[in-house]
């Protein structure tokens, strides 16, 4: 798994997140993505930083779920 780091990430279905920290997964220890949406009501999210970072399959062609764009406008939560 590629290192991730902080900031905006676009999903490869459009929506534009900001990613803002690794934590770790209290009983297994595995890496979580933990990340917001930059639109609506800005939910935070978490999943596995290993999915964050894997690539998938769009029209047969393989593009990173979430593609990093920049550094964070805004970082307060």
């Amino acid at each position: 798994m590629e290192e991730l780091k902080p900031g905006r990430y676009r999903h490869f279905k459009g929506g534009e997140y900001e990613l803002l920290a690794i934590g770790r997964h209290s009983e297994t220890g595995e890496a979580m993505a933990i990340y917001r949406a930059c639109y609506g009501t800005r939910e935070i999210w978490v999943r596995p930083a290993a999915m964050f970072a894997e690539q998938v399959n769009r029209d047969g062609v393989p593009v990173p779920r979430f593609a990093y764009i920049g550094e964070s406008e805004d970082r307060p939560v």
